[in-house]
């Protein structure tokens, strides 16, 4: 399935029903009187967000979205039938804006939220609604109200607790692949992952959802590499994972890359929690390790720990201490031992 995260579409709910110019017609009835019904209230428009969605694919190959009119009225008093409404399907997470791209409408933060995008217009009153004691022959019927309509931008930011952010080839989708069942593409190649992969990692018992984004580079605010647009996916999520690769030459300069764009982009995203993990330690000597992570100590207040994703070292200990952040619990002390503990969740 192919990932869209922002789509433009067009709604439009339903007119209402014109109502009915009829008079009562019956054998032996001198003065019928009218008889015409109003019409039937059109269709409004309504989004739900549900949980068994993760994508605007199919926004791809639809972008209008028309609700029916309502039934017009008839005679004998009938009123016409009001339309069903048109139930629009998106991700949990997905914001409406307005056409501007920047005003907006809903939130669907949560599974089974609908909102009404777009009211269906009222039916038109027929003949019978307009008789008075002074007027009792009225031929007048009113036209169904329009509905609305209306352009809107579907934005997806992904609802997940934790968040991994770094440069292209840090390691991040291989921390994913190790941690959950998730499988997303891996290479030794920058930008191998060019939309957001979800995760389900498991700790004593517990299960939050991890969310990794393509890499950043220097200037992505500005468009460099694939930009910063993906960073929009972790802004629901409690704390950040800021994986550094061990390899690079300078580790200071890898993490205050990132935190630059992360600043430039906004979103609080700079002032949520975060650690620190220096990636790919498995590559290094022992000294070399406490080098860059005293070289990340000196740029950073956040926690720095030393992992490796291909080896599986520490990963448990970086789970507990991300999970000590979703559930707002400390962390438990662990031993050298747990730091090569096996994750209960990687294999097939």
């Amino acid at each position: 399935m192919k990932f869209l995260d922002q789509v433009k579409i067009f709604v439009k709910s339903g007119d209402g029903g014109n109502g009915s110019l009829s008079f009562r017609r019956e054998k032996y009835i001198e003065f019928g009187g009218p008889d015409g019904g109003d019409g039937g209230r059109g269709g409004d428009v309504i989004l739900e967000a549900v949980p068994n969605l993760n994508t605007l694919i199919d926004f791809r190959y639809q972008q209008h979205f028309k609700a029916q009119r309502g039934q017009g009225g008839m005679g004998r008093d009938r009123t016409g039938g009001a339309s069903p409404a048109l139930v629009i399907k998106v991700p949990v997470g997905t914001e409406v804006l307005a056409e501007d791209r920047e005003t907006l409408l809903y939130d669907m933060d949560s599974a089974g939220k609908r909102v009404v995008l777009a009211k269906g217009g009222d039916g038109g009153f027929g003949n019978a609604h307009y008789k008075t004691a002074t007027n009792q022959a009225p031929r007048r019927a009113d036209p169904g109200w329009p509905g609305e309509e209306l352009w809107v931008w579907l934005r997806l930011k992904l609802i997940a607790d934790v968040g991994l952010v770094g440069l292209p080839n840090a390691g991040k989708s291989t921390f994913l692949s190790r941690v959950t069942r998730a499988r997303p593409k891996i290479g030794d190649y920058p930008f191998t992952t060019l939309h957001p992969n979800l995760g389900v990692a498991e700790v004593n018992g517990n299960e939050f959802v991890i969310a990794d984004i393509p890499g950043l580079i220097e200037g992505a605010h500005e468009g460099a590499g694939l930009g910063d647009r993906f960073l929009g996916h972790v802004e629901r999520t409690s704390v950040l994972l800021h994986l550094v690769d061990a390899t690079a030459e300078d580790v200071a300069e890898s993490y205050e890359i990132i935190r630059g764009e992360l600043e430039a982009y906004g979103g609080g995203l700079d002032e949520k929690p975060e650690i620190v993990g220096l990636n790919k330690v498995d590559a290094l000597t022992e000294d070399d390790v406490a080098e860059k992570l005293a070289a990340l100590k000196a740029v950073t207040d956040s926690p720095v720990m030393a992992l490796s994703g291909v080896s599986g070292y520490n990963l448990q200990g970086v789970l507990r201490t991300l999970a000590s952040y979703v559930w707002d619990e400390p962390a438990k002390e662990e031993d050298e031992r747990d730091k090569w503990a096996p994750l209960t969740n990687d294999e097939d």
